[in-house]
């Protein structure tokens, strides 16, 4: 069944982490992090609706980073497709939380690789 919305769980660790070149107490999200994990879920939410094997890429992210997750928190990424556009362009909300607690929002855009 295809859904227009897939959430995925992550654990912030490793190298989705900053201290910002040492200047944080302690390691937390970084934005580059999210964003990597907003887009693979992005990515894996096109796959349902695209033939199989059809390859995306992202071409625009809008993102606010609005909280800090600590190192190893537990956090859930989900994106929403709102559009699909002659069946070659995907829009996506897309956000970032741990618990209850909003870590990142934004938009996301991908387009279909023509063969």
């Amino acid at each position: 069944m295809v859904s227009d919305t897939r959430e995925e769980e992550f654990v912030a660790a490793d190298e989705l982490l900053t201290d910002v070149g040492g200047t944080l107490p302690a390691k937390v999200l970084s934005t580059p992090g999210m964003i990597m994990v907003m887009e693979w879920c992005c990515a894996r939410l096109a796959r349902e609706h695209l033939p199989e094997g059809t390859p995306t890429v992202g071409f625009e992210v809008c993102i606010k980073h609005v909280g800090a997750a600590p190192e190893g928190a537990e956090c859930t990424v989900r994106a929403t497709l709102r559009d699909l556009i002659d069946g070659r362009r995907l829009r996506f909300d897309v956000e970032v939380l741990q618990g209850d607690r909003t870590i990142g929002v934004g938009t996301h855009e991908r387009r279909v690789l023509r063969r």
